[in-house]
């Protein structure tokens, strides 16, 4: 793995971490101002919040396996 490549994929992990948090910062929006009148937005919303969050984990592992191979 080149520096360069490296560089990609902090730039993903970064990325991917923004959209986790603007997900939960949406789910944490739903929970506090529209429940329990939007209650049906709740499963919706609680699997793009953890599809974000998984993806920003799998990057990351990503990321710290291509780190340790460079070390």
């Amino acid at each position: 793995m080149t520096p360069e490549d490296l560089k990609q994929l902090e730039k993903e992990v970064r990325k991917a971490k923004r959209r986790a948090g603007e997900a939960a910062m949406e789910l944490h929006d739903l929970v506090e101002d529209a429940l329990p009148g939007a209650y049906r937005k709740l499963p919706a919303m609680a699997e793009m919040t953890y599809e974000a969050c998984k993806a920003w984990d799998e990057a990351r592992q990503q990321l710290d396996k291509a780190q340790e191979e460079m070390a």
